[in-house]
């Protein structure tokens, strides 16, 4: 999969989607003119739902994957299964864990599926595995027992509720939570192996955390990715440095216990949710509904507003009080991606407003409830 001087080799190696190969047309071409070598480009969403890629240097997983194999006391008898994409930090950031400890590795294939994920970590006598919260609520709807070998399940790419948690561990996984990002290059705050039952995510040594006045996240350290590349309507590529330190749109609380510093996650910033691991942002969703419904000349003022989901942690649920919602739902749908899809409405009398004709996200929530 990797080959054996990836790690230390000076090219620069693309995580693309394979579903969407023609998203970074360009971007290599763009990163040899600046004279760029050894960086790993990943795409995510920019702040307000345009896409763009991060670069991360192949230094920055190495730091990452030291400081997470301290964590877990990863050796070289430890046996990875990636069931993860490759295209996202999650699953890539494995190989370089695997890497540094001299651990071996194996690749789910094709699609998931919970039992043929279950037989392999059984056959192939896997010790540890990353997971998201919508996999893992699989495995507890099929009642799938966790094999013996295995020794941490470690969560990311959004919360998982304590309710899947606790149902998981019935059913003897072993799962750990963790808190990351693609600009961490994985990990940057992990349950504690030792104390799996502490309040709170233990931050990793190599990070220096702290937050502004409204809490939202403010990062630094030598794993934090060095710029965002967008591509213009032209198709030319830009670079915005990060310069060292990243203000980022999570809210969290920080505590310390003893020499341990803990992180809390409080939440996301209105209007940015995650589902299937993946940043959604709302505004450009409703602006493109509301754009449909003025095409087609409806008086409809329908509201997209994201709710909880078991398995996919949010979905998005349209809200409306009049009209019939066939036409322009189906119009929305071909024009978005299928996590942005909605596939579920709710009748209201009225959508609450304010004076300012502003939705009332928080008593509309509190109708639906």
């Amino acid at each position: 999969m990797f080959l054996q001087d990836f790690w230390t080799a000076p090219s620069c190696h693309l995580a693309l989607n394979p579903h969407c190969p023609h998203d970074a047309d360009g971007l290599l071409d763009f990163a040899r003119r600046q004279g760029w070598s050894s960086r790993c480009f990943f795409q995510t969403s920019g702040s307000e739902g345009v896409p763009k890629w991060v670069s991360l240097n192949k230094e920055a997983f190495l730091i990452s994957a030291r400081a997470v194999n301290a964590h877990f006391r990863v050796s070289a008898a430890d046996r990875w299964l990636i069931a993860l994409p490759l295209h996202h930090v999650g699953g890539f950031s494995i190989a370089a864990r695997a890497y540094l400890s001299d651990s071996s590795y194996v690749q789910c294939a094709g699609k998931w599926q919970p039992k043929h994920f279950v037989d392999l970590c059984r056959n192939e006598e896997i010790t540890l595995v990353s997971l998201v919260p919508a996999q893992v609520h699989d495995l507890v709807i099929e009642k799938l027992c966790c094999p013996k070998k295995l020794r941490a399940v470690i969560i990311g790419g959004g919360a998982i509720s304590n309710a899947l948690l606790k149902s998981a561990q019935t059913l003897g996984w072993p799962v750990f939570q963790s808190y990351g990002m693609t600009e961490a290059a994985s990990q940057i705050a992990t349950q504690s192996l030792e104390m799996p039952d502490e309040d709170g995510l233990e931050i990793l040594p190599h990070w220096q955390i702290s937050t502004d006045s409204t809490g939202h996240l403010i990062l630094s350290g030598p794993a934090l990715a060095n710029a965002y590349l967008k591509r213009g309507s032209e198709g030319e590529w830009s670079c915005s440095e990060i310069g060292g330190r990243l203000t980022t749109r999570d809210l969290v609380r920080l505590s310390q216990q003893s020499s341990r510093h803990l992180l809390h996650f409080v939440g996301r910033e209105s209007g940015v949710i995650k589902i299937l691991g993946e940043l959604i942002h709302l505004a450009p969703l409703q602006d493109r509904l509301d754009q449909i419904l003025m095409e087609q000349g409806s008086s409809a003022r329908p509201v997209i507003l994201a709710l909880p989901d078991a398995r996919r942690e949010m979905k998005l649920v349209l809200v409306l009080d009049s009209g019939d919602p066939g036409p322009w739902l189906s119009a929305y749908n071909r024009c978005v991606n299928s996590l942005c899809q909605i596939t579920e409405t709710r009748r209201v009398p009225a959508v609450p407003r304010t004076a300012l004709g502003k939705v009332d996200h928080l008593m509309l929530k509190a109708w639906l409830s």
